[in-house]
């Protein structure tokens, strides 16, 4: 029933398809595909593009732009990412402000941070500094000394010159002088 000229050995042949395959990334090299491949990679920019400053490196100075970024080496001056999120890695050293949208501390942050939506100091994290956020989490084993401001999603970006947190403070000790 078996003849040699049957087609039973040219299933084999589908991997012959794999070798364009090769000449992709050839293809990928040039600059017009790189165009292909950031539409190919543009689902994935939401969640994974982020800049990172890696162990070994030092920035003194401004930080500013338009795209998340993790640090894992050291950072002074000022931090300013209006709509991204910014995570300071295990390793990382930051003595800043820094602003965003989201801040995720791992490793140690000394300066105010300013989210627009929300800050997560995790267990391994340290933040000495003020907080002004929509939300904040500060898991067990955190390091965290400053003030906080919780603001509501629609507030100005300056929630410091607000008199709702400093009201109350004041309100307190006014009503213990009258009693006395």
């Amino acid at each position: 029933m078996w003849k040699p000229n049957q087609a039973g050995p040219l299933p084999p042949s589908p991997p012959e398809p794999t070798r364009p395959s090769a000449p992709a990334p050839t293809i990928y090299e040039s600059s017009t595909p790189r165009a292909a491949a950031a539409t190919v990679a543009s689902p994935v920019v939401p969640s994974g593009e982020q800049a990172t400053i890696g162990k070994s490196l030092f920035v003194k100075g401004e930080v500013s732009g338009s795209e998340s970024l993790y640090i894992d080496g050291k950072v002074e001056g000022t931090i300013n990412l209006p709509g991204n999120r910014v995570t300071v890695g295990r390793n990382g050293q930051v003595s800043a402000n820094i602003m965003a949208r989201e801040v995720v501390v791992l490793g140690k942050v000394r300066g105010n941070v300013n989210a627009s939506d929300r800050v997560d100091i995790r267990s391994e994290g340290s933040l000495t500094g003020d907080v002004a956020a929509a939300r904040i989490s500060i898991e067990d084993g955190a390091y965290f000394k400053g003030g906080i401001d919780i603001r509501k999603p629609g507030d100005s970006k300056n929630g410091h010159g607000t008199g709702t947190a400093a009201e109350p403070a004041a309100v307190i000790p006014n009503p213990t002088l009258p009693m006395a």
